[in-house]
């Protein structure tokens, strides 16, 4: 006996996927993503942020969760610099900072240390235990000190304002002492609006903000380079990555790799004696 055919009227068909295109639309939407779907460079792009996919000096940054990243295959894909995680506090070093500073280097990439700040305890603590850890070469870009709250550290202090920015100048201090280099201050929309709004530093900003421009989310704080992903994609590195930009073009970089200065920022910092030339 042969089985009989279901009967579907086209108004039910119809129905039906208008509902599916209904659900994925939401699904999509919940997502936060503004395109919807992954492409080449980003596992879950934001169109808030298409801008960063077209600039023209893409870099990422890494640390122990990024295992064995293969620099050559990462610089030969267009990659023109990474920042790496060296210390955090005062008595952690990354596992993989030493691998990655002098396969970095040996790649010829433009590579950078970071520092990530905790609140538990002494800047002139951490600041001896970066200078202890970091080596100075004078290859090296600026270091970065990374600025946020703790919020997934046994570390719950969160300090005044008034104490945090001294923390903070005490370590920009020690850092620079050490390389010679004017240190760029990375941070997140939560710290920058705790602490950072409304201050001055002479150092180049390296802005977080994956769903917007920065400009939207900083109150038009002058960035050096822009975090625009946490998902992004890019030879040599297994799984996700953090992708950034920097602002200029190319000569704007090549200056930046000679100074260690956004170059906007040479002429009012000369008298200080930064941006590469001699105190």
């Amino acid at each position: 006996m042969t089985a009989s055919r279901p009967f579907f009227s086209f108004s039910a068909i119809a129905k039906t996927s208008l509902a599916a295109a209904v659900v994925f639309i939401l699904a999509a939407c919940s997502t936060g993503g503004g395109l919807y779907g992954a492409i080449p460079g980003d596992n879950r792009p934001h169109k808030g942020v298409d801008r960063a996919r077209n600039m023209p000096i893409q870099g990422i940054d890494v640390a122990r969760y990024q295992e064995n990243v293969d620099f050559p295959a990462a610089f030969g894909a267009g990659i023109h610099f990474v920042f790496m995680k060296a210390t955090e506090g005062k008595d952690y070093v990354d596992p993989n900072f030493r691998v990655n500073w002098e396969r970095a280097r040996q790649s010829g990439m433009p590579r950078g240390a970071y520092h990530f700040m905790t609140w538990c305890s002494l800047a002139s603590e951490q600041a001896a235990w970066f200078i202890a850890n970091v080596p100075n070469d004078p290859d090296a870009l600026p270091p970065v000190l990374d600025l946020e709250w703790n919020n997934h550290s046994s570390c719950k202090n969160k300090p005044s304002r008034a104490d945090a920015l001294e923390k903070i100048r005490v370590m920009l201090d020690a850092m620079e002492r050490h390389t010679g280099k004017l240190p760029i201050i990375y941070t997140d929309m939560n710290f920058h609006r705790d602490i950072l709004e409304g201050e001055y530093f002479p150092n180049a900003f390296w802005l977080r903000s994956t769903a917007a421009e920065p400009h939207e989310r900083y109150h038009n704080r002058t960035w050096t380079f822009w975090q625009w992903t946490q998902t992004g994609v890019v030879r040599g590195v297994r799984g996700e990555v953090d992708r950034n930009a920097f602002y200029g073009n190319q000569n704007d970089w090549l200056t930046f790799l000679s100074t260690g200065c956004d170059p906007r920022a040479i002429a009012a910092l000369l008298p200080t004696g930064r941006c590469g030339y001699a105190k």
